[in-house]
């Protein structure tokens, strides 16, 4: 057989192989497609569960997917504050709907303190009950710019909207050891029974520059003070006039 026989001959095997592995690997990415969703799904449901201490971070699927079945979700018109019933709450994603021009608007660049240029028009709310019909748990998303990256997360809201009950990020792009610590739990326990507003009403919540002290104080994060002043502003923004602030005063009042 000559040399020009034995490489086309070659070539054909490799380039069948190649074929077939091609053809089992785009098998297993389609057959392993609806499992990667229904692990992304708890995933997140874990992470909004977790922001509340209603389940740890060993909590397995089965007992996430319970827990979450308490909890009711809540689509807001963050507007005016009033839960809407014309958007498909399973399928609605806040943080998507930001790149959805007819499901986002442009916050004014005065009320922009957390560098998001957009935000969706609805919110994804969640909530738990206690057994005499008031809401005991109100959890939302809340996000904003670090040093490095966008930061994504939840924080939960006691009875009184205002203590908070749990904190934290489940996206977050920050330096490890310095920014990254807004994931460190130590760090996120501080949140735990501190206030979100002050007597008057107005966002108080912040980290520190240093120690942080009284009911509207968390620790400063050392070498992060760009992370740090990124958790402040989104926690201003939110819970602000342009975010949150109707939809909570609606609740308190017995709006819903």
């Amino acid at each position: 057989m000559s040399k020009k026989n034995e490489t086309i001959k070659t070539l054909t095997v490799a380039g069948l192989l190649c074929f077939v592995c091609s053809i089992i690997v785009s098998g297993i990415v389609v057959t392993l497609r609806p499992q990667q969703a229904i692990n992304a799904e708890v995933d997140m449901k874990k992470n909004i569960l977790m922001s509340a201490g209603l389940v740890d971070a060993t909590a397995k699927a089965k007992e996430i997917q319970d827990v979450f079945a308490t909890l009711e979700t809540i689509i807001v018109d963050m507007e005016t504050g009033e839960v809407v019933t014309d958007v498909e709450a399973s399928s609605y994603d806040q943080v998507a709907a930001v790149k959805d021009k007819s499901y986002s608007v442009r916050i004014p660049a005065e009320k922009d303190i957390a560098g998001l240029s957009m935000r969706s028009k609805y919110a994804k709310v969640y909530a738990k009950k206690n057994e005499s019909g008031a809401y005991d748990t109100v959890i939302l998303s809340h996000w904003g710019k670090g040093l490095w990256s966008t930061m994504y997360g939840f924080i939960a809201l006691g009875e009184d909207l205002n203590t908070i009950k749990g904190f934290g990020y489940y996206a977050q792009g920050e330096t490890p050891g310095l920014g990254g610590e807004v994931d460190n739990p130590n760090w996120k326990a501080q949140w735990i029974g501190k206030k979100l507003f002050d007597e008057d009403g107005s966002v108080a919540m912040k980290v520190a520059k240093g120690p942080g002290s009284g009911e509207h104080q968390v620790d400063g994060i050392s070498g992060a003070t760009i992370t740090a002043n990124g958790v402040t502003s989104s926690m201003k923004y939110w819970f602000g006039e342009h975010g949150y602030a109707k939809f909570l005063s609606k609740l308190k009042s017995g709006g819903m």
